[in-house]
């Protein structure tokens, strides 16, 4: 499978920019009626830009990167000791519209060594005005979640 290197470049710098707290970049590259599930903050759908203005803003005041400090093994960690891989990434384009789905790795360095934590991923990205946008971000954990609460 080849990968689409227009939508694979901009999906870098959409998903650095959150892990920099780089909020111009985040806006450039985010629409304003983004709606996302993030499995460990709420079970309910987020709409907009203002959760992640917030956290990104914190995380810059303190010093920290902004990660998946919710997911268990993750962790905030200083600029410079994380990094992500896509594995799996897998790219749909269609016309102006286009979904990657991958499982998002984020290894952070601590004290103790290197920590990674996981969940997958889905984005969907529509060409708006000639720039693509995030639309729509879809987190699901990595691990064997219960089906059924006990």
């Amino acid at each position: 499978m080849t990968v689409d290197a227009e939508i694979y470049d901009f999906l870098i710098r959409h998903l650095s920019s959150v892990l920099n707290n780089d909020l111009e970049t985040y806006h450039e590259t985010t629409s304003e009626d983004l709606t996302l599930y993030e499995w460990w903050v709420t079970p309910h759908r987020m709409d907009g830009l203002a959760f992640h203005d917030f956290m990104m803003s914190e995380h810059a005041r303190i010093g920290t990167s902004f990660g998946a400090e919710g997911e268990q093994g993750a962790q905030a960690s200083p600029p410079g000791t994380i990094r992500f891989d896509l594995a799996n990434l897998h790219i749909q384009k269609y016309a102006d519209t286009a979904i990657a789905s991958y499982t998002f790795l984020l290894s952070s360095g601590t004290e103790t060594g290197v920590q990674v934590a996981a969940h997958n991923e889905s984005r969907v990205m529509v060409k708006l005005d000639g720039q693509w946008k995030v639309v729509h971000v879809h987190k699901s954990p990595a691990w064997q979640a219960p089906h059924l609460a006990h």
